[in-house]
């Protein structure tokens, strides 16, 4: 039995079938976002402050996502971020500054402009079932891109890697842990141990399998699965599928007009111990995938 409809009004339009895109790192939501932000009608927010915290609470402790009052946390805190108020934009992050445009305060969208909301902040991957808990007409977008790309990626970020620390599996850390990939308590020593490229092949698995598991779930109506690598490579027909996905008009000048990371990186990236480690960590995701 689904959970009842919830009516929300933001701006004062009500929120319909608002889209969330859903990724590992470095797999292209942050591109895809950046599109959905610049089509006509949408309000679409990228990494704001109290949605991470509330995004990285569900990530790190599944048992706070599965509480009866999470989809409400969640509801509530994207109502406020999407809110149009002078102002607003200076709390943004600056990948969402500039896919908005943003010069000075912003706003970066006008309230009489927007019909559709939507979310594209990192990790939003690990709040799937209370997305859809939240917002019963939502749309999902995820992507998969080859998890020696993302791992190549991950390894340069600084950002990515503050994850990694020992203290992200301390004592009180829950189990199994999805977000760092790591299965029970038994394996903490292991990861601990383990090496970055590792470690960023682990997050990346886990992160596949829990698309998967998506793809298993939710209808069809209301999941859209992307490559990333056709998304570079056929740019006209992957806006084309994500526009009649939505119903609505997204452009592929806006999709692709920024640079982005060619498939294949990590061949010149990778060293060869990094690369057969994350081949053997990921080999059955990445054979599944095609990538193998």
């Amino acid at each position: 039995m689904r959970p009842p409809t919830h009516i929300l009004v933001v701006n004062g339009v009500k929120v319909r079938q608002p889209v969330f895109v859903v990724a590992a790192p470095h797999s292209g939501a942050g591109l895809l976002g950046r599109a959905l932000k610049r089509s006509p009608g949408f309000h679409l927010t990228m990494g704001r402050g109290p949605v991470a915290r509330v995004v990285y609470a569900f990530a790190r402790r599944p048992s706070i996502a599965r509480s009866g009052g999470a989809p409400t946390v969640i509801r509530d805190v994207l109502a406020e971020a999407w809110q149009v108020v002078p102002g607003a934009c200076t709390e943004c992050t600056a990948t969402c500054r500039e896919a908005g445009g943003v010069i000075g305060a912003g706003p970066c969208v006008g309230t009489a402009n927007i019909n559709r909301f939507g979310d594209a902040s990192p990790d939003l991957l690990y709040s799937s079932p209370v997305l859809l808990q939240a917002f019963t007409d939502a749309r999902l977008i995820q992507i998969i891109r080859d998890g020696r790309d993302v791992v190549a990626d991950m390894l340069d970020d600084p950002a990515s890697m503050t994850w990694f620390k020992p203290h992200m599996l301390s004592e009180d850390a829950e189990f199994p842990n999805p977000f760092l990939g790591v299965k029970s308590a038994e394996h903490r020593d292991r990861w601990n141990a383990m090496a970055p490229a590792g470690k960023c092949a682990l997050r990346w698995r886990s992160a596949v399998r829990l698309s998967a598991a998506l793809r298993r779930e939710v209808p069809r109506e209301q999941l859209l699965t992307l490559r990333y690598e056709e998304m570079l490579e056929s740019p006209a027909e992957t806006s084309k599928t994500v526009s009649e996905f939505l119903e609505t008009r997204i452009s592929t000048i806006a999709l692709y007009g920024t640079a982005a990371p060619k498939p294949g990186r990590w061949r010149t990236v990778l060293n060869p111990a990094d690369a057969e480690l994350v081949e053997k960590v990921a080999r059955e995701e990445l054979t599944r995938l095609g990538y193998l």
